[in-house]
């Protein structure tokens, strides 16, 4: 292995390793051909869409799927992040990282989806986040 691609290779791993990124648990959605699940809880804007949350904030993220991730912050209030294009991968996968610069993440910001599970690791691409609306979820249903 040369040691351009053993440097990627371990920068890869330490920003998988160090990522603030998040993931949750897969779950047994129903799929649309064009990566949208059916089974999304409905969401009730609860304010006004702001550009950036507090990474401090987070508690949480539930990948829906490749175009939605909620985003759960302190005092359980939800963010549905409705990406503008669809993310391959991430509804399946439901796991991603970030890397920022500020204390916020922002809709300016870039997640990059990771395997979550077996088989080879590493990213699987990278998609732009969208405006992070402030939501009240409706109840999820029992699986």
């Amino acid at each position: 292995m040369s040691a351009l691609r053993i440097a990627a290779f371990v920068s890869m791993t330490t920003a998988a390793a160090l990522s603030l990124g998040a993931c949750a648990a897969k779950g047994g959605s129903a799929w649309a051909e064009n990566g949208h699940a059916a089974d999304i809880p409905a969401a009730t804007p609860a304010g006004k869409a702001v550009s950036c949350i507090p990474i401090t904030q987070i508690r949480e993220s539930r990948v829906r799927d490749d175009w939605t991730i909620d985003f759960r912050t302190g005092g359980d209030t939800w963010y549905r992040n409705s990406l503008p294009n669809r993310c391959g991968s991430l509804g399946f996968e439901r796991a991603f990282s970030y890397s920022t610069s500020l204390s916020q993440l922002c809709n300016v910001d870039i997640i990059t989806v990771f395997r979550n599970g077996g088989g080879p690791t590493g990213p699987l691409g990278s998609c732009g986040l969208g405006m992070f609306q402030p939501v009240k979820l409706a109840k999820e249903a029992k699986k």
